[in-house]
């Protein structure tokens, strides 16, 4: 087989392979929608987690339940697999923005040299990987 056939050829995927992935997409879907529900029923909450890790951004309480029903959509639509090409590459990016959010606590969990840290935050990186290991077989 010459390499040209071996770089265009798809590899198949295990069962215990396809369930895997199934659960990794099924957990962060949910905690898409977890995080969604927050921002309607506790959109104060949603502010003061805008303003303490993205960057001091104010967003409204009127703006949370909006970015929450979007983030339910995201949940279930990475869930059922519709259009994975935008739909995971729209869940790297918000868990990437994350992961930036909290970069002091992935230095620092246990706040030793670096203030405001936290490590309750360092899991972020496991969903960042996550979501891109979903990203990177989302053809298979």
């Amino acid at each position: 087989m010459s390499a040209t056939n071996v770089s265009n050829a798809s590899p198949t995927l295990t069962p215990p392979q396809r369930r895997t992935l199934l659960l990794l997409r099924i957990s962060l879907g949910l905690l898409m929608l977890v995080w969604g529900i927050d921002k309607i029923v506790n959109p104060s909450h949603g502010m003061k987690v805008a303003e303490r890790f993205y960057f001091g951004l104010p967003l409204s309480a009127a703006v949370m339940p909006a970015l929450g029903v979007a983030q339910i959509a995201l949940g279930l639509l990475v869930m059922l697999r519709v259009r994975e090409r935008i739909t995971l590459a729209a869940l790297v990016v918000l868990n990437g923005v994350t992961l930036i959010g909290v970069w002091r606590s992935l230095i620092d969990p246990w706040g030793w040299y670096l203030t405001g840290t936290n490590a309750l935050f360092f899991p972020s990186l496991i969903i960042f990987a996550g979501a891109f290991v979903l990203w990177a077989f989302r053809k298979l």
